[in-house]
């Protein structure tokens, strides 16, 4: 086995972790199982993780502006998901590079998802209690942040321990997993639209949470023996550095990701708006239909996002899956486009809960497999990871203007759909990955 280190922070992993990447036998014992400890663990952690950042993103904190700034709620919101996702964008590459370069008894990985957790929930806390516009930007922001150094090394996971014929099973269960806790975190978050602040708090628990279960089910052994590198100034700009051989596909799966969570996101971040404001329904009106939304989404997600992991692997296809998903939820745009009704809106739940099912079970499969070198996995995740981020930044400032410049939300629909079709038109033309 090769030593060789990329530039930068990065390196090859632990031994083990780059045996398992295909079938190898080393001495009669397989390292290529399947790994239900770390699927169990990534389920848990990715539900724990992801309901703090979805319950207060979608509900809770556009019901805490609306409190604090009701005048300039569609615009704060706006505001705050551009900074808290630039913020995203460079944290998430920079805590997977220097996880990459961690050496510890208890592995790269582990120490980033406890302090990660531990940060996020104290700033998410901090959060709660803002009572002026810059003290919730501030704490926004800083979550937004610190939240990556749990986000970036989980996903990295995948890439380090799960062999390539497992990774579409494992990413259908981390996939779930998100879908649980978003769909979940909705459903909870519904019952505090009148206290925003008591169901962040409730939050902060279920964040500190993500690390102790993921490390207490999956712990890692020690990498201190790892050929280490240096984590200079110029090593930590040098990560930044996106591949640039063999990389074409890397970069339709990262740009097809980036349409697509824009355009989730231009609905999915106003959803609260758009209940109150465009379809009139009052507070209990809108937390009913929440609750009800999050429910048909779990359901049809969990169906569905069970399903798809497993049959791609089976095919050994990953494109069509999510193309498909991209294109229901787009489909599912449609009903509240033509009708500003509560009815429309669950109707694009059940869509938006099989499409996203679908996309969250294959979409972590695909990412590791267009890596252009799997020795730098932290790092180029979090590249591709941009598209999270990017995303959010565009779907709901995409709809901040529309909604300014028109006055309503129907235009909004129009904008993500086309941003969802395109999402699908990036993902077809991928070579390596069928």
């Amino acid at each position: 086995m090769s030593n060789k280190q990329t530039p930068g922070l990065t390196n090859a992993p632990a031994l083990q972790d780059r045996l398992t990447e295909g079938n190898v036998t080393l001495a009669g014992t397989s390292l290529s199982r399947f790994n239900w400890r770390l699927a169990v663990a990534l389920l848990l952690g990715g539900i724990l993780w992801i309901a703090p950042y979805v319950g207060s993103i979608g509900v809770l904190m556009p019901a805490l502006v609306a409190q604090i700034a009701p005048d300039d709620k569609v615009a704060l919101v706006s505001v705050m998901g551009i900074a808290g996702a630039l913020l995203s964008l460079v944290s998430n590459v920079v805590f997977g590079a220097l996880s990459d370069a961690t050496r510890t008894r208890f592995g790269a990985r582990a120490p980033w998802i406890v302090g990660g957790a531990l940060a996020s929930a104290a700033s998410l806390y901090a959060f709660s209690t803002a009572d002026s516009v810059p003290t919730l930007i501030l704490w926004w922001c800083v979550y937004m942040t610190v939240l990556n150094a749990i986000i970036a090394p989980m996903v990295a996971e995948i890439a380090d321990r799960v062999p390539e014929k497992y990774r579409g099973t494992v990413s259908s269960i981390y996939g779930v997993g998100m879908l649980v806790g978003a769909t979940g975190a909705s459903i909870v978050a519904a019952g505090f639209v009148g206290d925003p602040g008591a169901g962040i708090v409730l939050f902060t628990i279920a964040t500190v949470l993500s690390a102790v279960v993921f490390v207490a089910i999956a712990p890692r052994t020690s990498n201190l023996d790892a050929a280490r590198t240096r984590v200079t100034a110029g090593a930590l700009v040098r990560s930044f550095r996106p591949p640039t051989k063999g990389a074409r596909d890397f970069y339709l799966a990262l740009f097809g990701k980036f349409f697509l969570v824009a355009g989730t996101f231009a609905v999915s971040n106003y959803q609260l708006y758009i209940l109150t404001d465009y379809i009139r329904l009052d507070e209990a009106g809108t937390a009913e239909v929440i609750a009800v939304n999050g429910t048909i989404s779990l359901v049809t997600g969990l169906v569905f996002g069970f399903a798809s992991g497993p049959i791609s692997d089976r095919l050994g296809r990953r494109k069509p899956f999510v193309v498909t998903a991209a294109l229901i939820v787009a489909v599912g745009m449609l009903f509240p486009f033509l009708v500003p009704a509560a009815w429309a809106m669950i109707a694009y739940a059940v869509f938006a809960g099989v499409g996203g099912g679908v996309f969250n079970s294959v979409d972590q499969a695909l990412n590791v497999d267009v890596l252009p070198d799997k020795e730098s996995a932290a790092k180029d995740l979090g590249i591709l990871n941009i598209a999270n981020s990017g995303g959010q930044i565009l779907g709901p400032v995409v709809m901040s203007v529309i909604v300014t410049a028109t006055g309503g939300y129907q235009a909004g629909f129009i904008a993500g759909m086309i941003m969802l079709v395109l999402a699908g038109a990036l993902i077809i033309p991928i070579r390596s990955v069928r």
